[in-house]
């Protein structure tokens, strides 16, 4: 049987002190240098060993002052469902109001954006052609816990009410709802979700170490004649927020 990595034996001996109250939430842990010495390792195995942590809610690094146990917070659930889009409201604001929060979000939306190779497949149009890039940020009683960057084709859009996914009449409406103002019926989604280390840019903005665990979903919406209509990437961070699909039984 393959030896344990260093990192992972520091990682469940700290997890093992917390776990014995020898540190408390809010405490601060000894220097890198420190925890290094006590246990025989270099400073970068015990960097790795915290950060794993730190990806998992257990520690949290804090800007120029260190690292700490973290303070124990309930992990907000959003739910993914067909079920969830909601003519009367936000689905993102009944996940956080489930658990006692806030639920708000911030956007930024560019038109006559040109679609880069990637998006362009994903929408089955063409690179450079022109789209609707919607950037947001989520919050939890003011804190960032999703990201998401939302794609539509322009041309689909264009000379309506609904262009901007967050201005006109049909505000915060949704992607199904949005579109059907405009007489195209969304049929079903597809999300391909899997796990990845945020990149220094999500980490600054959801307010997370760099490199800790989130979880990267890519969605598409599709209409009733197959076409793409919008194509979204969302990073929601695994330490704070837990994924869980609602899967429709039709009898």
């Amino acid at each position: 049987m393959p030896e344990q990595p260093p990192y992972l034996r520091i990682a469940d001996e700290l997890r093992q002190r917390i776990a014995e109250h020898v540190w408390e939430p809010g405490d601060r842990l000894p220097s890198r240098a420190q925890i290094g010495q006590e246990y025989g390792v270099g400073e970068n195995v015990v960097r790795r060993a915290q950060e794993l942590l730190i990806s998992q809610g257990v520690l949290e690094g804090r800007a120029g002052s260190g690292t700490y146990v973290a303070e124990s917070r309930q992990r907000a659930r959003m739910v993914r469902s067909s079920a969830r889009e909601r003519p009367d409201g936000s689905p993102f604001r009944a996940d956080m109001k489930a658990v006692a929060r806030q639920g708000d979000w911030e956007s930024r939306a560019e038109a006559k954006v040109p679609a880069p190779a990637d998006i362009a497949a994903r929408l089955g149009i063409t690179e450079d052609d022109l789209c609707v890039r919607t950037t947001y940020e989520f919050l939890a009683d003011g804190r960032p816990v999703q990201l998401s960057t939302s794609w539509e084709p322009y041309y689909l859009t264009a000379g309506t009410l609904v262009v901007l996914p967050e201005g006109g009449p049909h505000v915060g409406a949704g992607v199904v709802n949005r579109m059907a103002a405009i007489g195209v019926t969304v049929s079903h989604a597809v999300e391909q979700p899997e796990p990845r280390q945020a990149t220094a840019e999500e980490a600054s903005l959801l307010g997370i170490q760099k490199a800790a665990l989130v979880t990267y979903i890519r969605r598409t919406y599709y209409s009733d004649q197959g076409r793409p209509v919008e194509t979204a990437d969302i990073v929601v961070p695994a330490a704070y927020c837990e994924i869980v699909y609602e899967i429709p039984i039709n009898p």
